[in-house]
């Protein structure tokens, strides 16, 4: 029966039929143990040293160089699918929400709050279908506190997401971006 909303012949979502069975990112049992060992490790309050956060992480598959700072309760979906560089900061209360893979680059600071979402929905489908993006932070990248970076919107080399903006798209290498959602606002100047 084709569903239909209050203007008539209009579709409907209709999430009875919703498949996202094409997408596997990795075995039941790998995904389960990293949910039980992060939320008393990585996202959490115990207060564990970063050499011992960074050995569950890799333990789990994630590719990090030297220099690591991450903070207390971030959330980290797949491991195996995050790759970081050298001299990161992660922040309390990063969401890095990788379907996909996500990237981060040397020298990359990511602020308190932060969500990183490789995953959104196809709204224009009746079956709301999942679709998935890679995010690549390039080296030098700044996110301000609270800001949102969606599927595929990448960051250049040394871009800015200022606090509490949207990047719906990829952001320019050295460009300061603002706003949801984000628009280039100025150059980044280094001394």
């Amino acid at each position: 029966m084709e569903k239909t909303s209050w203007r008539s012949g209009q579709a409907s979502t209709d999430l009875s039929i919703y498949d996202n069975s094409w997408w596997n990112p990795g075995p039941k049992w790998k995904i389960i143990l990293w949910f039980l060992v992060s939320s008393v490790t990585i996202n959490s309050y115990l207060p564990l040293p970063v050499s011992v956060k960074k050995w569950i992480l890799t333990l789990f598959g994630a590719k990090i160089g030297k220099g690591l700072a991450i903070k207390p309760a971030v959330n980290i979906k797949f491991p195996w699918l995050l790759t970081i560089g050298d001299y990161v900061w992660i922040g309390e209360h990063v969401w890095i929400d990788n379907l996909a893979p996500v990237t981060i680059g040397n020298h990359v600071c990511i602020s308190q709050g932060v969500i990183l979402e490789t995953g959104n929905h196809n709204y224009r489908s009746r079956t709301f279908d999942l679709f998935i993006k890679p995010i690549d932070l390039e080296d030098g990248v700044w996110l301000g506190v609270k800001s949102i970076v969606c599927p595929g919107a990448s960051c250049a080399s040394h871009s800015i997401l200022t606090a509490g903006s949207v990047a719906t798209r990829p952001l320019e290498a050295y460009g300061i971006y603002q706003g949801n959602p984000a628009v280039w606002v100025k150059k980044r100047e280094i001394a």
